[in-house]
């Protein structure tokens, strides 16, 4: 479990994150077309999954539009935005924001993926919604980097995440 802050009090995840060096556990999120998005579709490129509680508040929001800013730059690199809203209202998002450099992924049907990358909040007025994580995963599949950002109502580290995968 993972101890960090909700709006300046305690807030816990269901695990932790997968550790650097480690393969990265295979997933099943739904796109916004609504069909499926397993791991093994992003074989052979660098991944950076931007995991937040909802593309509905405006720190997740902002999550999206760096990073979508930020991938229109990289090569090799897909960026993977993961919450648990309907895939819907991810389209609706990106559609209104103009967003095409990013690929909104959704763990709406199951929470798997959220259980499996021990992100899910347990408590809080959060509580089951997926806390603010970035996983830089390398083209073979390893995880090279990974941040769980401490007060979720914070923006997670850009640049140190870039880094990751530029050295990925």
């Amino acid at each position: 479990m993972a101890s960090i802050l909700f709006g300046g009090n305690p807030a816990t995840t269901s695990g932790e994150l997968p550790k650097v060096s480690s393969k990265t556990p295979d997933f099943k999120l739904t796109k916004t077309d609504l069909t499926d998005a397993t791991l093994a579709d992003y074989k052979g490129q660098k991944l950076v999954l931007n995991i937040f509680p909802s593309v509905g508040t405006g720190v997740c929001a902002q999550s999206v539009r760096q990073f979508n800013q930020d991938a229109a730059n990289l090569e090799n690199v897909k960026v993977l935005c993961i919450s648990k809203d309907l895939p819907f209202a991810q389209k609706e998002f990106c559609g209104a924001e103009g967003i095409t450099n990013v690929e909104m992924l959704s763990d709406y049907k199951t929470g798997k993926f959220g259980a499996d990358y021990g992100v899910t909040f347990t408590d809080s007025a959060f509580e089951g919604l997926l806390s603010r994580c970035i996983v830089v995963v390398d083209k073979d599949g390893t995880v090279t980097y990974t941040e769980q950002v401490n007060e979720t109502g914070e923006e997670p580290n850009y640049q140190a995440a870039l880094e990751a995968v530029m050295n990925a």
